[in-house]
């Protein structure tokens, strides 16, 4: 039987890009990665384009436990994200929280 990983966090964090602004969208969240992959706690920090619809934007992440997702979100570069640039630039967003299954 297949069981959960109860420390580990997944976050699907996806982003609609405003109408002609998916190219300064990608910018902005691709900014955020180096500092991230230094955080420690940080398992994955990926990013992706959907490729049906090109203005969805999506990061995968994984992280050591909740702990630490918590202090990603509270970083500065993450705040002034959310609350500066993505206004401007996103449509729709959803952020998403998991725990692994393992196999």
């Amino acid at each position: 039987m297949a069981k959960k990983e109860t420390t580990r966090v997944v976050c699907v964090a996806e982003f609609r890009a405003k109408e002609g602004k998916t190219a300064a969208l990608i910018e902005a969240l691709h900014v955020l990665m180096a500092p991230t992959h230094k955080e420690p706690g940080c398992i994955r920090y990926e990013l992706n384009q959907r490729v049906d619809d090109p203005r969805w934007i999506t990061f995968i992440e994984k992280w050591k436990d909740k702990k630490v997702f918590d202090a990603h979100c509270a970083m500065p570069y993450i705040t002034h994200y959310f609350n500066d640039v993505r206004p401007e630039l996103v449509e729709q967003f959803e952020v998403k929280l998991y725990e692994e299954i393992l196999p």
